[in-house]
């Protein structure tokens, strides 16, 4: 009979092989949908953004060009990340300001890490400029605080804001040149 710690470091070695056979499945089975993520509410009611359910809200809207790209639709206030095969890999609802840019095609230009106050008085980070419209920049960003509130009544915004994390996740996307669809 072996001795008790051999015994031991055998079923130790058999139980790894197991798991890894067992991970190796797992990993070719079937995945969950990917869905878009919400930001959450704000101190603000008017504060939570709006993002129209489709039947996959991880579809790219058609329309929006191919290849690498960041897809903004102004209707469903929603942001897809797209890599270079046309697929979302990211999906996310965003707070848009009071100015929007005018559908068509863009790319991104100056990129501020931050931290900054916004034209609206809130820290922002991860600013990522697109678009001008009437004399006012368009850009993503993110609070640093996560919240967004409504913008200040009579203010001229063009920040597009979205959770930190997918603010941290544009942000590693967006490099300069980066195209950005802008879709109804």
């Amino acid at each position: 009979m072996p001795a008790p710690k051999v015994w031991v470091t055998g079923l130790t070695v058999g139980a790894i092989a197991a798991v890894a056979v067992l991970a190796v499945q797992a990993d070719k089975g079937p995945r969950p949908p990917a869905v878009a993520s919400k930001p959450h509410a704000s101190a603000s009611a008017g504060a939570q953004p709006h993002a129209t359910k489709t039947k996959s809200p991880a579809a790219v809207p058609g329309g929006s060009g191919t290849g690498r790209r960041i897809v903004y639709s102004l209707g469903r206030k929603t942001v897809w990340l797209v890599d270079a095969s046309d697929a979302a890999r990211r999906t996310f609802a965003v707070w848009p300001g009071t100015v929007a840019p005018a559908p068509g095609a863009y790319t991104v230009g100056t990129r501020t890490e931050g931290p900054i106050t916004g034209s609206d008085g809130v820290k922002i980070e991860h600013i990522v400029y697109f678009s001008v419209s009437s004399g006012v920049n368009i850009a993503f960003s993110n609070a640093v605080d996560g919240t967004s509130p409504p913008p200040a009544s009579g203010t001229r915004t063009g920040g597009i804001r979205m959770k930190a994390a997918d603010g941290t996740a544009l942000w590693t996307f967006a490099t300069a040149g980066t195209k950005v669809a802008v879709v109804k």
